[in-house]
């Protein structure tokens, strides 16, 4: 049988180069070559076995992979962990890096987990906009009726936020009920949190589906197996990005597709949308990693933390102090928790609790409310096309620094995912960025950070790194000093060129 031929785009797109709009540009311009020879033709046909290259690197074609997990319960639902294994250790015959769990199962709950490197698919069943129903079985303890029924019917209250409507199932009553429960979206510990609003505890759950993806009952837990064809087809169908429709992204014919197309265009032809500040080529001579703080860096998510605070505090009967945001600005976690200990007496949780309800209170924010800084996929498809290392500094906890980048299929561009919690101080102390540098094997003068507030700054700083300051609505008043701090100053990610 023949060996179907690519579209040197799609081959691009496919092997997560750029975007189709992005590639496109990039051929125009003469970066890729085929076989040695420059090739400007977009639609110019390849096959996998031929040497195509971007900007002399060579670039090996793998397909789209989607694989099936039954996840055991004491397994977590990340890349990586250092302390503890995590669902990708159960993987020993990939060695595929690029994938990604779609969602997330809390450590203690079992079943289906859908593995892929389709970051517009995962989007796309995980986002509440598209309506994907996941279905659960559980173990209930406590009264589990028609009342509950109704009240899952309706959207239940569970203290920090609304859930949608879901479906509930009761298949056996007695001291403990076995149910199913269909939802639509994947809030923090949704499902145990929505029993436990109904007076109910959950004591064991399992998801069975995904949409049209059931959990394959020939599987054991800690087993898996690619999906077939079928199943891919119609989860792509689903999703609105079947092979077949003209929205499926890498055909670039959707509003968004054809939206950076046109950007990349006046880019191309000297007239870009936004006169870019920095020269991107010669800021990056000579950088091998890119270390970036997350919180008002890489996504818009500052704004959240005074709201979290006010209801934090409230609970307590405590007031937000005048000016605590710039007192606790750059402390890791333990460290934040630690100051309210000693600063706030009428706190009864201790350290562990109240970094627990953070935890819980803004996990759901970041799952559904915070988004990328404008620009920033396309300066990580970037360096990950100029094979410069990445990693992530930050001061915030390793669990919401996951939910978020997970909720966004990004957190496969980072090599290392370090929080302040895991060193001896926080900004402005310069240990995290010394501590990430080092988990990367990358010198810190070899090093570029990007921080959008002035502690970070001097984190950077005083590691011996150069630093791009990064404009944020929160920190936008000390402008004037992070331009006078930091080697570089960017308002967002579309100062290099790259579009919203």
């Amino acid at each position: 049988m023949a060996e179907k031929e690519l579209r040197l785009d799609k081959y691009l797109a496919d092997m997560k180069v750029g975007t189709r709009s992005e590639v496109k540009l990039y051929i125009r311009k003469g970066r890729v070559a085929v076989n040695q020879q420059i090739v400007r033709d977009v639609g110019f046909k390849v096959l996998s076995k031929d040497l195509v290259t971007f900007d002399g690197m060579k670039i090996n074609y793998t397909k789209m992979e989607y694989i099936m997990l039954y996840k055991p319960a004491g397994v977590l639902t990340a890349t990586k962990d250092k302390h503890q294994r995590t669902v990708f250790s159960l993987l020993e015959e990939t060695k595929r890096k690029d994938l990604f769990p779609v969602g997330r199962l809390d450590k203690d709950t079992e079943g289906l987990l859908l593995l892929t490197n389709n970051g517009t698919l995962a989007h796309r069943l995980l986002s509440p906009k598209y309506h994907v129903d996941k279905t659960y079985y559980a173990k209930v303890v406590g009264k589990v009726g028609e009342e509950e029924i109704r009240r899952f019917a309706e959207g239940i209250f569970c203290g920090e936020f609304t859930a949608l409507p879901a479906k509930l199932k009761i298949k056996k009553t007695g001291e403990i009920s076995e149910v199913e429960v269909t939802v639509q979206e994947g809030k923090f510990h949704q499902v145990k949190r929505m029993f436990e609003a109904v007076g109910a505890e959950v004591i064991y759950l399992k998801r069975l589906r995904m949409g049209s993806l059931y959990l394959d009952e020939n599987l054991s837990p800690g087993q898996s197996r690619e999906l077939t064809e079928k199943e891919i087809e119609k989860l792509l169908a689903l999703a609105g990005i079947g092979a077949s429709q003209k929205q499926f992204l890498h055909d670039g014919e959707d509003k968004e597709s054809m939206e950076q197309e046109k950007s990349y265009l006046e880019i191309l032809s000297g007239k870009p949308e936004k006169e870019m500040t920095i020269d991107l080529e010669t800021m990056m001579n000579q950088v091998k990693g890119v270390l970036f703080d997350l919180d008002g860096t890489l996504v818009d998510s500052m704004w959240m933390w005074k709201e979290i605070d006010i209801e934090y505090l409230g609970r307590f009967g405590i007031s937000l102090p005048e000016g605590l945001q710039e007192q606790i600005e750059g402390m890791s976690f333990s460290e934040t928790a630690n100051y309210f200990q000693s600063h706030f007496p009428q706190i009864t949780e201790n350290i562990e609790e109240m970094k627990a309800s953070w935890n819980r209170m803004a996990g759901e924010k970041y799952a559904t409310k915070v988004f990328l800084k404008p620009g920033a996929l396309g300066f990580l498809k970037y360096l990950k096309a100029h094979d410069i290392r990445m990693g992530i500094a930050t001061s915030n906890s390793y669990e919401l620094v996951h939910t978020v980048l997970n909720a966004l299929g990004v957190e496969q561009y980072f090599d290392e995912v370090h929080t302040a919690c895991e060193v001896g101080a926080g900004k402005p102390a310069p240990d995290i960025y010394l501590y990430v540098a080092k988990t990367l094997d990358i010198l810190p003068e070899d090093c570029l950070v990007f921080e959008d507030i002035c502690k970070g700054i001097t984190a950077g700083k005083a590691a011996g790194m150069r630093v791009c300051a990064v404009q944020d609505l929160y920190s936008k008043e000390a402008e004037e000093k992070k331009r006078a701090m930091a080697d570089y100053f960017i308002n967002d990610y579309r100062d290099f060129g790259f579009p919203a």
